[in-house]
């Protein structure tokens, strides 16, 4: 398996460490989603992890800026935030319709009991970290 080489910005663990115990290890499940696919493409091989907005945000040389976050004016579920001008969300209404609740065009919202869909998030998250890459495909390659 390739080595990916992650550049993680250290204020980034302390915005998962502040998040409040219920909702950390949902933040954290995501958080690993994001490397795993990372790790398990071959086109990818730097993730930056940094801060934009406060929020932990994932970003590659061919990629959209992929955010998530935990906001405490609705502390009964968290996201994934997409750039709402990109195809992505509408891509992935088309694709996965029901199975995931969207906010607009900017986010996929998942309530913290709920069971993550972890193959259609993966491949969500891998459209996003190649989405210069992919957006002239049809449905992103999905």
């Amino acid at each position: 398996m390739k080595k990916l080489q992650l550049q993680s910005k250290p204020e980034v663990a302390s915005v998962f460490a502040n998040y409040p115990d219920m909702v950390r290890e949902q933040m954290e499940r995501l958080r690993q989603l994001v490397l795993e696919v990372a790790q398990e493409d071959p086109e990818i091989s730097e993730l930056g992890e940094t801060l934009k907005w406060g929020e932990p945000s994932y970003v590659t040389k061919k990629g959209s800026t992929l955010r998530m976050d935990w906001k405490a004016k609705a502390p009964n579920q968290y996201a994934l935030y997409f750039q709402c001008t990109s195809k992505l969300v509408p891509t992935f209404k088309l694709i996965y319709g029901k199975q995931f609740t969207y906010e607009g065009n900017r986010a996929i919202i998942f309530q913290l009991d709920d069971e993550l869909p972890e193959a259609e998030l993966k491949n969500c998250i891998r459209a996003t970290l190649n989405y210069h890459k992919v957006k002239h495909l049809p449905n992103l390659g999905l």
